[in-house]
Parts: C-alpha cells; sequence; structure tokens
C-alpha cells in the first residue's frame, strides 16, 4: 500500500466533531465518501479497501487498539495502515444485523453466531462485551464481521451483560434470542435476566420518585410532616443519652487517631486497639460502681496522663486500686456469716489491676 499517497489524500480531508451529532466533514480530495458517525467518516480508497478519518486522535488510536486486539480472528477488518487521524483497513461487504432481521427471522444458528462473536469480545479483552446491532454484519458464507470498535476498549463504565445488543434487536427478536441463550446455557440465561430485572426495577423506582407528590400543597404539607418527624433524631435534648453518646465518639476518634500516630511510629496497631478497649471499659465499670478506676497521681496532668495511656514509655502504675472506706456504724454492725466474711475479704483484697506499659515494640 502506497502510505505517501494516502497521506497526501488524507490532508485535503477535514473531520469535525460535534456535540450529539455526526461529524462535519470537509473534502478537497477524490475520494469518495460513503458514511459517517459521530467519530468518523469512512471514504472509497479501492475495491477492497476503505479509510476511515477522525476528528480526534484519541478515537483514532482507541479505534485502532481495539482493531489490533482482534487481528489475529476473523471478525474484524484487516489493518493495512494508520496515520495520526485515519485507519486504512479491509471493506467490510455484506448486510447488516439491523437491515437483515427487517425481512429475515433471527434463527438459532445467528444467535449461537452473535454468543461466539461475545465470547471473542471477551477473550481478546475488549471491556465492553457488548455490540450494536447495525454495526454487525453478516458475510455471504454466514460468517460476522464488527466494525466501529472504539468504545469497546478504555471504559470507565460496562454493563454486565450485552444491554446494547439486547435492546438493539427490538423486543421480539430480544426475546428469541434470550430463548436460544437459554437453550445453549441456562446458567448464562439467569444471570443475564437478573441483571435485566434489576435494571426494570431501577426503572420503576426513578418513575416512582419523578412522579410522587406531583401536587405542591401535598409537597409542602409532606415537608412540613417530614421537619416533625426529623427531630426524633434529635439528642442533645436527652443529657444522661448525650453524654453517653458524646463519650462513644470521643472514643471512636480517639481511638483512630492513635492507631493512625502508632502505625506512623511503626508499632502494633492491633496491640494500641487492645489497650484502649481495656482502658474504656474500666472506665464504664467505674460509671457503673464497678470494678476499678483509672487514676493518676496529683502531680500528673491530665495530657502527661493521656500520653501515658496512648502508648508512651512510663514508670509509675496508671491503675490504683479502688477501696471502699468503712464508717464506725458499718464497723460496729453485726457480725457477717461466713459467706458476707469473704465477701468483705474479696472486695478489701489488694489487687494489682494495672496493665503492662505498651512501649511500641512487639511481645517477648
Amino acid at each position: 500500500m502506497d502510505t505517501q499517497k494516502l497521506e497526501k489524500l488524507m490532508k485535503k480531508i477535514k473531520v469535525k466533531n460535534l456535540i450529539n451529532a455526526d461529524v462535519e466533514v470537509e473534502n478537497k480530495s477524490p475520494l469518495k465518501m460513503i458514511g459517517k458517525g459521530r467519530q468518523g467518516a469512512v471514504f472509497h480508497y479501492t475495491d477492497d479497501i476503505c479509510v476511515k478519518v477522525f476528528g480526534n486522535q484519541e478515537d483514532c488510536d482507541r479505534e485502532h487498539y481495539a482493531l489490533s486486539l482482534g487481528q489475529h480472528t476473523d471478525l474484524f477488518p484487516k489493518v493495512h495502515a494508520k496515520g495520526k487521524l485515519y485507519i486504512a483497513m479491509d471493506f467490510v461487504r455484506g448486510v447488516d444485523l439491523r437491515e437483515y432481521l427487517q425481512s429475515q427471522p433471527l434463527s438459532e444458528e445467528l444467535s449461537n453466531k452473535l454468543i461466539q462473536m461475545l465470547i471473542v469480545f471477551k477473550e481478546i479483552g475488549y471491556e465492553r462485551i457488548d455490540h450494536h446491532k447495525r454495526q454487525i454484519y453478516l458475510q455471504k458464507d454466514g460468517s460476522l464481521k464488527v466494525i466501529d470498535v472504539a468504545r469497546t476498549v478504555w471504559r470507565d463504565r460496562v454493563y454486565p451483560y450485552p444491554r446494547k445488543l439486547l435492546n438493539s434487536l427490538g423486543d421480539d427478536n430480544k426475546e428469541i434470542f434470550l430463548s436460544h441463550v437459554q437453550a445453549l446455557s441456562p446458567k448464562l440465561y439467569e444471570e443475564w435476566l437478573h441483571y435485566i430485572r434489576m435494571e426494570e426495577l431501577s426503572k420503576e423506582i426513578y418513575q416512582v420518585i419523578l412522579n410522587e407528590e406531583p401536587d405542591e400543597g401535598k409537597k409542602t404539607e409532606k415537608k412540613k410532616a417530614l421537619k416533625t418527624e426529623s427531630n426524633k433524631l434529635l439528642t442533645r435534648d436527652d443529657e444522661k443519652n448525650y453524654v453517653v453518646l458524646m463519650e462513644g465518639l470521643m472514643h471512636k476518634v480517639f481511638k483512630e487517631e492513635w492507631v493512625k500516630t502508632m502505625l506512623a511510629r511503626g508499632a502494633d496497631p492491633e496491640a494500641v486497639k487492645e489497650e484502649i478497649d481495656k482502658y474504656w471499659d474500666e472506665r464504664e465499670l467505674k460509671s457503673l460502681g464497678q470494678g476499678y478506676s483509672l487514676t493518676t497521681p496529683n502531680s500528673v496532668t491530665n495530657q502527661e496522663a493521656g500520653r501515658r495511656f496512648a502508648g508512651f514509655r512510663e514508670n509509675n502504675s496508671r491503675f490504683e486500686t479502688k477501696t471502699t472506706k468503712k464508717t464506725k456504724s458499718e464497723s460496729k454492725s453485726k457480725p457477717k456469716s461466713k459467706d458476707d466474711k469473704n465477701e468483705v475479704k474479696v472486695k478489701n483484697k489488694k489487687v494489682d489491676r494495672g496493665r503492662k506499659k505498651y512501649t511500641g515494640g512487639k511481645k517477648k
């Protein structure tokens, strides 16, 4: 192929992309335009070769890459040359599936060929396993050829089933095709049907939201009712509950921030979490009048106490036994039973509840 001659001809063709419309073409070359779309225009070069000229380089590169992935198969036209804004490839003849189905039925054999096409898309690495029927051509020998494959690659979002193909077939042929899929692979049919149902449900939900309470008076009334009901979510009026919720919030923030800090220091975050959880467990027991309290010497500030708890090295114990002072009247009360005496001994017994200091290192 004479690429120098082709380059000269391409300089005489200008293609401009438009928003939601086919491209605008300025053709000063002798080549005849045989069609155009959103991405580019196709020109007749020889009886066997056509040239697709694009409006921007990204679309050209995308199409060329998609075609290159399938060059070892018979499903795509052979590429002969590529420039910055054009691709020279085999001229695809035959009849597209849209025109074919206007006069012919969708046979099981044709449905199987479409499924095989999707399998090839999957195997060669396409991201969108889907294609519109107008871009699928039936050849004289019954094989398929596909064009305009740029949108099958470099996709941010793709559908989990061939949505474009199914919808382009029309309702009747869609049902026929799905029946063929069901007969061939019931599992694949069930999966596609699941996604179709989810899509239909999404449409129904959208319509409900869109058409809900069209009357402005009802909308206003509903908003007022919701405003009143939303007060149930308020928490600050209940002081006791507010303290509990605030303590829980502080606990969560404190835990998250100290885990970040200790991670930055190379410490074991799980050990830090364990220490924090133990600390809050004992605070909860204290609030209920049980267990032991967390105390610090009078000379230790709250900031220092927090530093000690959170994993810094310290020399003094953080926990002191909570003892109960007896009044004179209590000491003169009648003798306790044997069980009561044992209970008193347990309560007054000095227990070392101090936990090991976590310094960031691993346990030996």
